[in-house]
Order: C-alpha cells, then sequence, then structure tokens
C-alpha cells in the first residue's frame, strides 16, 4: 500500500512537479538567507578570529562590540601582566585611517597596530612577504582583498578602466605619512569590506590622528594550567577591565549586530516569506490532490483499509515530496555560494544550516500532512459508489 501511495503521488505529474517545485524553492530561500545572514554575523567578527593567538582579550569596561574602540591607559598593560594566571599581555591598536593612493584618491582603512618585539595579534596567513618584515622602516601588511580592490590604482588603457592591485614595495601615504607595502595577507572580510593595514604598534600610534589615549586592546593568554574563565573573572576582579575568551568577544559582537541593527528583522522575513510559500504551496497542492483522490481512497476504505492507513500514505507522500524538496533547494543554495565565494558577497553555509533548513522543511511538511489528513479523516467509504 505504501508503494501505491508513492506510485499515486508520481503518477499525477503536474501536482507532483508543483510540490517539488515549491518546497524547493522554500527550501532555496531558507537556506540561502541563512546562510547570507550568518555569513554576515561571521564578517562582524572576522578580526577576533583572525587573531588567534590570545584566548583572553582585555578591553574598556564600557566597549559594546569589536569596533566600538574605546582606548586605555598604557599602565592597563602592566596590571594585566601582573595577574596570577596571565602568561603573556601584549597590547593592540586598532582603529581607521585614510590612506592616499598614487592617483590621489582616499581610502578609508582599518589599521592594526601589533606589538613589535612579538608580533602577536599579526594576520593569519601571509601570501607574499613576511611578518617579519613589518620591523623595516614604514612597513605596513596589506590585506589581499583590499590590495586587490579598494586599494588598487585605477587606469584607463585603450579606454577602459583598468585596476591595477596593490603590490609589495608599493607606497602609501597613510594620515599623511609614508608607509611601504612589504606583505600582502589573508584575512576575513570586515563588515563593512574596508582594507585592512597592518603594522608595528608604534607606528601605527605615528599614523594615527593624536590624542590622549591610544591603546585599544590588551591581548592575553592564559597559563596552561589555569582554567581561562577564571583569568577572565580575575582581571575583572583586579581592574576595572571587562575580560573576555574569543568566543565571548564573538558573541558580544553578534549580539549587538542582532540587536542594535535591522539585519535580524530584514533576514528573519526573508526566511519567514520561505516558510509561507512553502506551506501555501505545499498545503494547497496537497489539499488538492487528496480532493482528486477522494474516490480512490474511499474505495480503499470500502475495501477495509483504515483511516491509519491512508495517514500513513499521505505521511509518506509528504515526506517523499519533502525530502526530494529540500535537497533540490538545499543544493540550489550550496551552488548558489559556489559562484559568489569571491564576489562581495556575505555567504556561509554552515552546517548547523543544514540542520536548520531540514527542521523548516519537516515543519512546512507536516502543516502540509494536517491539511490532507483533516481531509483524509473526513472521506466516507460510500462516497466510491456515487456516480
Amino acid at each position: 500500500m505504501l508503494k501505491l501511495a508513492l506510485k499515486m503521488l508520481i503518477g499525477d505529474k503536474a501536482k507532483y512537479i508543483a510540490i517539488i517545485l515549491g518546497l524547493s524553492f522554500a527550501a532555496f530561500i531558507i537556506t540561502q538567507q541563512s546562510a547570507i545572514f550568518v555569513g554576515l554575523m561571521a564578517r562582524t567578527y572576522g578580526f577576533i578570529t583572525d587573531t588567534s593567538q590570545p584566548n583572553i582579550w582585555v578591553m574598556d569596561s564600557k566597549l559594546q562590540f569589536v569596533d566600538d574602540i574605546k582606548p586605555l591607559k598604557d599602565t592597563k598593560l602592566y596590571k594585566v601582566r601582573g595577574i596570577p594566571g596571565v602568561k603573556w599581555a601584549v597590547p593592540m591598536y586598532k582603529g581607521l585611517i585614510n590612506a592616499k593612493l598614487k592617483d590621489g584618491t582616499y581610502q578609508t582603512c582599518n589599521i592594526v597596530g601589533i606589538d613589535e618585539s612579538t608580533l602577536i595579534g599579526g594576520p593569519p596567513i601571509i601570501l607574499e612577504g613576511k611578518l617579519s618584515n613589518l620591523r623595516q622602516t614604514d612597513a605596513i601588511i596589506v590585506n589581499k582583498v583590499g590590495a586587490n580592490d579598494k586599494l588598487a590604482m585605477r587606469k584607463k588603457i585603450d579606454g577602459k578602466n583598468v585596476l591595477i592591485p596593490l603590490k609589495v614595495s608599493d607606497v602609501l601615504e597613510v594620515n599623511d605619512k609614508r608607509a611601504k607595502v612589504v606583505g600582502i595577507c589573508d584575512v576575513l572580510r570586515t563588515f563593512q569590506s574596508q582594507p585592512v593595514l597592518y603594522t608595528t604598534l608604534e607606528r601605527a600610534y605615528t599614523f594615527a590622528p593624536k590624542q590622549r589615549l591610544l591603546l585599544s586592546f590588551i591581548l592575553a593568554r592564559s597559563e596552561d594550567s589555569e582554567d581561562v574563565k577564571t583569568v577572565c573573572n580575575r582581571i575583572k576582579t583586579y581592574t576595572d577591565l571587562n575580560a573576555y575568551t574569543q568566543k565571548e568577544f564573538e558573541w558580544l559582537t553578534i549580539v549587538y549586530y542582532m540587536k542594535k541593527t535591522g539585519i535580524l528583522i530584514n533576514f528573519g522575513v526573508a526566511v519567514l516569506l520561505g516558510f509561507i510559500i512553502g506551506t501555501a504551496i505545499a498545503g494547497q497542492t496537497f489539499h488538492n490532490f487528496v480532493s482528486d483522490n477522494t474516490r480512490f481512497l474511499a474505495v480503499l476504505k470500502a475495501m477495509g483499509s483504515e483511516t491509519s492507513l491512508l495517514i500513513r500514505m499521505t505521511l509518506l507522500q509528504v515526506l517523499f515530496s519533502g525530502s526530494i524538496g529540500w535537497g533540490l533547494g538545499v543544493g540550489a543554495a550550496a551552488f548558489f555560494g559556489f559562484i559568489a565565494r569571491h564576489t562581495e558577497l556575505a555567504f556561509k553555509l554552515s552546517w548547523q544550516l543544514y540542520i536548520f533548513s531540514g527542521l523548516a522543511m519537516l515543519f512546512i511538511c507536516s502543516l502540509a500532512a494536517f491539511v490532507s489528513i483533516a481531509k483524509i479523516s473526513k472521506i466516507e467509504p460510500a462516497v466510491a459508489f456515487k456516480d
């Protein structure tokens, strides 16, 4: 009987294709929009992920997210170094600054100053040059995306505008001071997709606009024998600063963007639209499918089939269609992400999203099944003998 249920479903090709297309589109919208949302959120804390050496971030107690820089006194660094359980602690500067290109245009960049002696906090992947090159005079390392796009020089060649990427040994003006490119690195794109410049802490201070306090973060690592959360609590107790583990700092940033911006609402509406589309199409189509097969279902009842068997047949039809629709939709979303992988589009299809979209499709199929089961339960065997 269950094989008969699948034959009934596939036999009505028009309705079968309509169901598959509706569910596939719903799965695509849910998965694609969720992946873009996750990708955008990943960009908000990408700088934290790239800075993997420390497991403790120390900052001003009023800081709300990674780009909400509130400068610290230099003496705070020595206080943190003296706290039991802290293996090491180094300073870091992070800010925005204008860079002047060879063609005279200006570009706002993220500048990161790291400790010159240890180079902790530097970019995770160096594509050209070496991290130690930062110790050279006026040296900076630029991220690949920024070098190939916003920091690239625009020239007209044969009447066409051509981008000439920034390369090692090129020179920029950073806040009216000379800066020489000594390396190209690969880091996660920033939320605003601005170029990222790495340099030493002292040089970053000379590039930065003059102000009384310049220290942005203190990067620290706990002793191997110490619990990192316990060390964070000690830092909070002995100083007036906040200390977070890497994951906590990432979540602090994510929560800020979800609460203080309209990103969550905008993408939530798109995902909800996928739910509504899938439920409406699947529910209506399955209802029509049952209506068109009422006489056949009534015959089965008249032959002694119980309503529970007919319900199992319907559930099989719904789950079969949902599985195919989910597979096609998720596959289309994954392909969309693949072809957009080298663009500015934020797209991150994590394994959690496969589970989320699968549960969403199960919910849609459950609603569609409920509509069909409500119709089946009212079918009378006598319908089979009506003219």
